[in-house]
């Protein structure tokens, strides 16, 4: 076991989080950091979320359960700030254990996860239809429910995991929430009544294949840090489509920050040690919403087709064209404020390789002046002008390189200007899609230790 106590209260825990609009590679860096964990925590989103993982050359793509059930000896949490699609999650358990993975035996899953149930994803989908229809533009979700579970939880009426165990319970709360929904279903949306029988068949049988896999989240974790086991708490998404943080409204319906690994799953804040974010090494983001560096990428030959063909840019849930840009620095420095960053890891590197240049949006204009941070407001980041810093590019590959001094110098000098502009430090390097290409510069788990950074070779 190489997790370890570093203190005489706890284990050392870390939060790994999207810096961007999500897609940074986030599953990745998780499978590669449960190496130094004993648990891993999803504490936000639901199956809207994407991880796809490379593990000896085999691609394995995650929604809902946490990247940590790669590693056979790591426990797997999902909190309680987490949506659970209860045939979704059923159905995810089974693709994995085809493969041979245990999974029933290390997951735990918080009683106090809000349900989703087969009439929010009609609602999903109906909105979107009717925005689309009236004009309004779609805010561009996955159509998995995932907004209207959030509604039902704020307004204190969702069905969570805890209520499958009560058949009784369950069957009055259905009906209560069913009728509400179709209301709006029918009468606002167009769309077709659901029927109460095959939605509360579904729910039991899945409750009672669900049933050992339910518990205290928080106080397992609890548990877990009191014995000095290493956890580490995954998020979702990215930070500029939070809740109350992001693109307003061209947001995900979950806080995606850093903060919110407490209040998702249930420990105190006293307990997140060290925060990682995940940053590609240009921007890309998926559905609408304001994008200021982003480039076109229908025309082949032109920068944008280049990320989006090279980097493999489409979304794992959706299977969706991910829109490409350059890098924005000025949007990295809103994210590393918001979530405390203790440091950063650039992903896909080797995407870069061979670009004769390469730009990074240090700021914008905005009104005719000159700001160095992203706005709060999504229509004045739709006005904002991006503002370039231009670089040399490098011909040599830096696909599967592990040691910084192997990267070439100027995409040392790229690395190095970023992290001078952002105020964190670029701490590991994603150089390929396997769990082994990686630059290791300082170890979230031993922080104390960090690698030589050279520019000469």
């Amino acid at each position: 076991m190489t997790a370890a106590a570093n203190s005489s209260i706890g284990g050392r825990n870390v939060v790994v989080v999207g810096t961007q609009w999500g897609d940074e590679g986030k599953g990745k860096v998780v499978d590669w950091l449960t190496d130094h964990a004993e648990a891993v925590v999803r504490f936000q989103g639901g199956h809207n979320a994407g991880h796809t993982l490379v593990i000896r050359g085999v691609k394995t793509a995650l929604q809902l359960i946490p990247s940590g059930v790669m590693r056979d000896r790591v426990a797997c949490f999902i909190g309680n700030g987490v949506v659970v699609d209860p045939a979704h999650l059923l159905g995810e358990i089974g693709r994995l254990e085809a493969i041979g993975l245990d999974v029933r035996s290390r997951l735990l899953v918080s009683e106090s996860c809000p349900l989703i149930l087969p009439f929010h994803v009609e609602l999903d989908k109906a909105r979107e239809g009717k925005r689309e229809s009236s004009g309004a533009g779609k805010i561009g979700t996955t159509g998995k429910g995932i907004g209207p579970a959030y509604e039902d939880k704020v307004a204190r009426r969702a069905l969570r995991v805890q209520d499958l165990k009560h058949p009784e319970r369950f069957a009055a709360k259905l009906r209560e929430l069913l009728e509400l929904h179709n209301f709006v279903l029918v009468g606002q949306l167009g769309a077709k009544a659901l029927e109460f029988e095959p939605i509360f068949e579904m729910a039991m049988l899945a409750g009672e294949a669900m049933r050992p896999m339910i518990g205290d989240v928080g106080y397992a974790l609890h548990k877990l840090h009191q014995r000095g086991a290493n956890i580490l708490f995954e998020g979702a998404q990215g930070t500029l489509l939070d809740i109350d943080h992001g693109t307003y409204p061209f947001v995900t319906s979950s806080n995606c920050v850093a903060g919110n690994a407490s209040a998702g799953s249930g420990v105190g804040p006293d307990q997140l040690h060290y925060i990682l974010g995940i940053t590609k090494a240009y921007t890309t983001r998926v559905g609408g919403g304001p994008f200021p560096s982003e480039l076109p990428i229908d025309e082949s030959g032109t920068i944008g087709h280049h990320l989006s063909t090279v980097g493999q840019e489409r979304g794992t849930v959706t299977g969706r064209a991910r829109r490409c840009g350059w890098l924005d620095a000025a949007l990295l420095k809103r994210s590393i404020i918001i979530n405390g960053i203790s440091g950063l890891c650039i992903t896909k590197l080797d995407v870069l390789d061979g670009l004769a240049e390469i730009k990074v949006c240090v700021g914008y204009e905005l009104g005719g002046k000159r700001i160095d941070i992203l706005p709060l407001d999504a229509d004045d980041i739709f006005a904002c002008v991006p503002i370039y810093e231009t670089f040399p590019g490098w011909t040599e590959s830096t696909f599967g390189v592990t040691e910084w001094s192997a990267l070439p110098v100027n995409a040392r000098l790229y690395l190095q200007r970023v992290e001078a502009f952002i105020g964190a430090p670029v701490d590991m390097v994603s150089t390929g899609p396997d769990r082994t290409h990686t630059i290791l510069l300082r170890h979230p788990y031993q922080p104390g230790t960090a690698a030589p950074r050279r520019l000469a070779a």
